[in-house]
């Protein structure tokens, strides 16, 4: 038995942050591009491009800055900060559920 979820961050009833999100900026972090970002995850340009800056528009804040003298971009500690905490629910939204599992694994045989 498995207990599924998804975690998203809404806001006005648009998403603002998801997993998808947190792996594009963790992409753009480690590619310092967003076209690398985007073929690594195998998505368009134009679709990473939308979501950045759709969550940038609904969050009120730049998650990225653009460096034209090295033309690459790096996350904004803005961006680091939403990730880690992103991660942090994650994580302990995974937790509690292995508990419920096997809570329900005992009730359930």
């Amino acid at each position: 038995m498995k207990i599924k979820y998804k975690i998203w961050i809404e806001k006005d009833g648009k998403v603002v942050f998801g997993k998808g999100r947190d792996d594009i900026l963790k992409a753009i972090d480690k590619h310092r591009s967003l076209n690398a970002a985007a073929k690594k995850l195998e998505m368009s340009y134009r679709a990473a491009w939308g979501r950045l800056k759709a969550s940038e528009q609904r969050m009120g804040m730049k998650l990225v800055e653009t460096s034209t003298r090295e033309k690459s971009m790096q996350l904004t500690p803005q961006a680091r900060g939403i990730i880690d905490r992103f991660e942090k629910l994650e994580k302990d939204v995974e937790k509690l559920l292995r508990e419920t599992e096997q809570e329900f694994q005992k009730l359930i045989r």
